[in-house]
């Protein structure tokens, strides 16, 4: 190869087609409904929480227990229920009477929804139209146990799972034989990737029936009278070479770094060193002499000390890997919050050659 010509990017992995791109119009929609939660043991909503006495009279007024409106049911008590919110999915082509797994969230000032039961709820899509109903008993991954002021609580006792609470009632209308012209949507935009992944396809089916329309579009053209189903099993089982972007994420909250083996690093030297400042205040109490008149008086003592850490240097040449920096930087002591600044200093500085990307 002269020196002319680019080099070509070597691929770091092969894929199927489902694994890396979706087609577009076949996805999932979002539920949420509002309900209720009942049999707790003394640990659900309080009554300074007004809706889940609203919830709870609307609920009986359906079941036809006409409550009146005074004293009564203002002095309503809700410690063994709670107002909750439920969320589902609703995956395509799911029929009526397929079931779901809903999530079931507290949303007053219940302690624990441990050992509920969601009453019969409906959940809405973002039309407003009703599309499943769920209820059932619930899983929690937590608890929550309170005596005599001591309490003692394990994740998240306000959260929690019915598996296959859901029932669909209504389904999302997609009919497949009516589209002639699909497109598949990359997960991870690039354009060598549509192109490798059009170029795959049209070998696997022999004919000329995809094309790239950008770095996350391909269009498919299928033949008038062609089983779609069985044409997207065909595509969807193709292997294509993948260039995934390099990549560096880090969490400033945690301390996390996570480096993709993609990143590429250029020669450069690091200096890195801290300077540390500790303000101590210490009290001590002066007592006056027998006999005398001063009063006993407490004086604050304040001392500053500073230590100013020496800068440690490492130096990587050309060719140094992800895996080198890593090694060096643990050798001079750097912490994963340190690694993160440094990780920024050498994005600005040019010498890492990916993506940075902060949580």
């Amino acid at each position: 190869m002269s020196p002319s010509q680019p080099a070509t990017p070597v691929p770091t992995k092969r894929a199927r087609i489902k694994d890396i791109a979706s087609v577009e119009g076949i996805r999932d929609n979002q539920l949420v409904g509002y309900g209720i939660v009942v049999g707790l043991k003394g640990t659900g909503d309080s009554t300074q929480t007004v809706f889940p006495i609203q919830t709870l009279i609307s609920t009986l007024l359906r079941m036809g227990v006409n409550l009146p409106n005074n004293s009564t049911t203002s002095s309503l008590r809700t410690q063994n229920m709670a107002a909750v919110f439920i969320a589902a999915t609703l995956p395509p082509f799911a029929q009526p009477g397929n079931r779901l797994d809903v999530t079931v969230s507290s949303a007053g000032d219940a302690r624990s929804i441990e050992g509920g039961l969601l009453l019969m709820t409906p959940l809405y899509g973002p039309d407003g139209q009703i599309y499943a109903e769920a209820q059932g008993p619930l899983v929690l991954g937590g608890y929550t146990v309170a005596t005599n002021g001591n309490s003692r609580s394990l994740n998240h006792p306000t959260t929690g799972l019915i598996p296959s609470g859901g029932i669909v009632e209504r389904s999302v209308p997609l009919d497949l034989s009516k589209m002639r012209h699909l497109t598949l949507l990359l997960n991870d935009p690039d354009f060598r990737t549509a192109e490798e992944m059009a170029s795959s396809i049209n070998t696997q089916l022999k004919r000329t029936v995809a094309h790239a329309v950008d770095s996350r579009s391909i269009e498919i053209a299928a033949r008038e009278g062609e089983d779609i189903p069985e044409l997207l099993a065909e595509i969807e089982a193709v292997e294509v070479s993948v260039y995934p972007r390099a990549r560096v994420v880090v969490n400033e909250r945690t301390g996390t770094v996570v480096i993709g083996g993609e990143v590429r690093l250029q020669p450069v030297s690091i200096l890195h060193g801290g300077l540390s400042v500790n303000v101590v205040s210490e009290y001590q109490v002066s007592q006056p002499g027998p006999m005398s008149a001063g009063t006993t008086q407490v004086v604050q003592q304040t001392s500053i000390q500073a230590q100013d850490k020496p800068a440690s240097g490492i130096e990587l040449k050309a060719g140094a890997s992800v895996d080198d920096l890593v090694q060096n930087l643990q050798s001079i002591g750097a912490t994963a919050r340190d690694i993160i600044s440094i990780l920024q200093a050498m994005k600005e500085a040019g010498a890492l050659e990916a993506e940075l990307e902060v949580m």
